[in-house]
């Protein structure tokens, strides 16, 4: 299962929409300039944006987290350019980015280490064959300090692994649950 380069995943995202918006260079230089966490084509993967929607995870009503009954008191919503993620906390956004997944393509994410260097982790599950969307992002703060998200920043590394041959049943196929999902998107069972 070979990691595809930057020539076919500028291909893909130009010619098959695999990735709107699509940015086809990281000019590191003048990102740094302007004081930005760069995103956009790299060697082998594509460094996506998180979006200014967040969903900030908080005790304030002693919720508890449970994936087949998920409660919005759980959270505070807050579109923001910087998200500030308490100590020890999660926080759920979004990638500004829109993927469509073919069908012999495993997609999965890695974090900046930017972000991972602040004690900063993100969590993304593969993005499986023909699945499309907005990517629903995880982020957990594991420091006992106050962190910072920069909105419209790189967040995030995507690695496409193409398949040796296409897979006998895609995740459009099972009309999987969070099939073209935009906006943050909570747990479904």
């Amino acid at each position: 299962m070979p990691i595809m380069p930057d020539s076919w995943i500028a291909s893909m995202a130009k010619e098959k929409a695999m990735i709107t918006p699509f940015v086809d260079s990281q000019t590191k230089e003048d990102l740094k300039k302007k004081g930005v966490i760069s995103y956009g084509l790299s060697s082998y993967g594509y460094d996506a944006r998180v979006s200014d929607e967040f969903k900030i995870f908080t005790n304030i009503d002693s919720a508890t987290v449970d994936p087949k009954a998920f409660a919005a008191s759980g959270f505070v919503d807050r579109k923001t350019e910087i998200c500030t993620i308490p100590p020890n906390s999660f926080v759920l956004a979004r990638t500004v980015e829109y993927f469509k997944i073919p069908r012999d393509v495993l997609v999965i994410c890695v974090g900046k280490s930017t972000y991972a260097r602040c004690g900063i982790i993100v969590n993304v599950t593969p993005l499986e064959p023909e699945w499309e969307g907005h990517v629903t992002l995880e982020f957990s703060n594991t420091t006992p300090l106050p962190a910072r998200l920069y909105a419209n920043e790189g967040a995030c590394q995507f690695l496409f692994l193409k398949g040796e041959s296409v897979c006998d049943v895609s995740y459009a196929d099972r009309a999987g649950k969070y099939m073209r999902q935009n906006g943050v998107t909570l747990p479904k069972v």
